[in-house]
């Protein structure tokens, strides 16, 4: 028997036999062709959304617990806040993962990077994000469309890191107008652009900064294809019908609608932000008075996901398409000097609907106060391998930094309840 195994090999048996020891197989083939991920950035409050507890009160001293009653959802037992009416009757299509977990809980930007690459910052590696990830590992659906797509704001934590642009996103901002620098000038005509394109390929011999040529020409090649009319024309929410618009609700909510529309084309992993412009001002990091409005922003939210699962599933597209819902952590029970939440990470809520999964309203048990996973423990390597087995890529897949084997999850392993 041959025992001259190299260090890669090591890592891959180690990783497999991780898997194996769990219990758990990586489906063979996928389910989700498509993952849609909504980013609440700020930290969602899990005592006041999808993890209700004992009401509180945030007057002087102020009463821990949930600022608002709770209500019964289509699955026996498990209750959400007053404010997700629409979620609630839809329960049964969702999981809310109640017990994700880490220690980040001080800092906004570190917990941002380990809920997207679902490690810590490093000083000398710069991690993939989990939608990075996925392109690499699949790519687009059509060739006619990125692979990753960000509907928000970029930063490092959810780029490519060592895997390369090839593995970046498209960002925009504007919703209405799509991408910035892809549309052609009203003067340059598809016969001009297609004879510019010609010029251009005679002139490219050589790919500037020491780039491969290849992956010169492939970038290039991928840039004309996005700068049409036909991929521009996904962006165009006008084509939708009245009433499909009006089921996502306000400025999120078409945002989530322009998700759907772009996986709809064959774009593989869409983020979209929920930071552009926020009801309350302040967004989900509820501190001091910033907690006033932050009913408005769960409304938000409520019609958005409930409107986005239902066009889901009425396009025959819910078991293809992955829907997850993530915060950077969660906020605490008590209530601030002015009747606010801090930080929270060692028990907090993110959201799976979609995706082939077998969905069960709520996983995972937090104490009475929202503070302390009891069972059902989910780090956030698991949440990322969960997400990743639902897609039909190996949590242990090998990516390579330079010449070092990186695993594409820090030892995470899949929540097997939803795997049927």
């Amino acid at each position: 028997m041959n025992v001259n195994l190299d260090r890669r090999q090591m890592l891959a048996a180690a990783a497999g036999l991780a898997l194996a020891g769990s219990g758990f197989a990586v489906p063979a083939r996928r389910k989700a062709d498509s993952c849609i991920f909504i980013w609440l950035g700020g930290g969602m409050g899990q005592i006041d959304t999808f993890d209700p507890k004992a009401l509180g009160s945030a007057a002087r001293p102020g009463k821990p617990g949930s600022l608002y009653p709770s209500i019964p959802t289509t699955v026996p037992g498990v209750r959400v806040c007053e404010h997700l009416p629409r979620v609630a009757g839809i329960m049964e299509r969702l999981t809310a993962v109640r017990s994700v977990n880490h220690k980040v809980i001080d800092e906004h930007a570190f917990a941002t990077n380990l809920v997207h690459t679902g490690r810590m910052i490093s000083g000398n590696v710069t991690y993939p994000s989990i939608g990075s990830i996925v392109a690499h590992a699949h790519g687009s659906v059509s060739p006619d469309v990125p692979a990753y797509m960000l509907i928000g704001y970029p930063n490092v934590s959810r780029g490519p890191g060592f895997l390369g642009t090839k593995a970046g996103y498209v960002y925009l901002t504007d919703t209405d107008a799509g991408p910035s620098g892809f549309s052609r000038p009203a003067t340059v005509d598809a016969a001009r652009a297609r004879e510019r394109e010609k010029l251009l390929s005679g002139l490219v011999t050589e790919a500037p900064g020491g780039v491969p040529l290849s992956a010169y020409r492939q970038a290039q090649e991928q840039a004309l294809r996005l700068s049409g009319p036909a991929f521009l024309r996904h962006f165009n929410l006008a084509d939708e019908a009245e009433d499909v618009r009006a089921s996502y609700g306000g400025e999120f909510g078409q945002r989530c609608l322009l998700a759907r529309r772009l996986v709809e084309a064959g774009v593989r992993f869409v983020e979209v932000s929920h930071n552009l412009n926020f009801l309350n001002g302040t967004g989900w990091d509820v501190h001091n008075e910033g907690i006033h409005n932050q009913h408005l922003l769960i409304r938000e939210l409520d019609t958005a996901l409930s409107g986005l699962v239902i066009d889901l599933e009425r396009r025959g597209m819910i078991d293809s398409t992955l829907v997850v819902v993530a915060t950077e952590f969660g906020r605490p029970p008590e209530f601030d000097g002015r009747g606010g939440r801090g930080h929270q990470g060692s028990a907090f809520t993110m959201v799976l609907a979609g995706g082939g999964l077998r969905h069960r309203g709520a996983h995972g048990v937090t104490d009475d106060s929202g503070k302390k996973v009891l069972e059902g423990g989910v780090s956030i390597p698991d949440f990322h391998a969960t997400i990743l087995a639902a897609m039909g890529v190996n949590p242990a897949l090998e990516l390579m930094d330079g010449t070092r084997p990186v695993p594409a999850t820090d030892g995470g392993r899949p929540v097997e309840a939803l795997f049927g």
